[in-house]
């Protein structure tokens, strides 16, 4: 029974999967918050080409 509480003690395997799942996450809140950023950037950008537009006519 001690061997297998030993083994069970040296085991990793899980603490790396979590890991793993934290810098996916990270990853992926980092591009969803950057294509936010850049989804807010374009629609200024093209209310302003509308409004330069619609002032020429």
């Amino acid at each position: 029974m001690s061997k297998i509480l030993a083994r069970f003690a040296k085991d990793e395997s899980g603490a790396t999967a979590i890991e793993y799942g934290l810098i996916a996450a990270l990853i992926a809140l980092a591009i969803i918050v950057g294509a936010g950023a850049l989804g807010n950037a374009l629609n200024t950008k093209f209310e302003h080409i509308k409004s330069v537009l619609s002032t020429t006519n």
